[in-house]
């Protein structure tokens, strides 16, 4: 973040309003155009000014808040036991969820060797099981064991 906070191009337009405002006096009576060039640059630049300011402002609210609720969140799954879904409602112990993954892995090795299937695919499934954390990943997982196992029995 450095030691302006990420404020680069606050400061930057803010030193050329300030730099424009110092040279207005200098030129008012160089040139009549001139004097309608600062009254049109000044208060824009300084209007510039405030904008990059306001919007770090947000940015930075927005990037702190997002990622204290992140941090809370991530807290809140690694501390706890059980795995709510959202659509039903049912809840399932990481031990329950050890477990399927264990009977799913050792379903997808028989189904290996029923099926002559890709060892791309062997390790997508097996890399799917072993992220499994919800009741939904669970039954997507299964339906598509049991359409591999539909496909195995096909070829016999």
């Amino acid at each position: 973040m450095g030691y302006l906070g990420n404020h680069l191009a606050t400061i930057t337009t803010g030193i050329f309003a300030a730099v424009l405002t110092g040279l207005w006096p200098y030129f008012i009576d160089f040139a009549p155009i001139l004097n309608f060039v600062f009254i049109m640059a000044v208060p824009i630049t300084w209007f510039l000014t405030f904008t990059c300011w306001i919007s770090q402002k947000s940015t930075d609210y927005m990037h702190k808040h997002a990622s204290s609720h992140a941090q809370t969140e991530k807290k809140s799954l690694s501390s706890s036991q059980t795995i709510q879904t959202t659509t039903s409602g049912n809840q399932v112990t990481l031990s329950e969820i050890k477990q399927i993954q264990s009977e799913l892995s050792t379903e997808l090795n028989n189904l290996k060797e029923s099926v002559k299937l890709k060892d791309g695919e062997i390790e997508r499934l097996n890399q799917e099981i072993s992220n499994l954390q919800t009741l939904v990943q669970i039954e997507s997982l299964k339906t598509e064991l049991a359409n591999l196992k539909m496909l195995a029995s096909k070829r016999k």
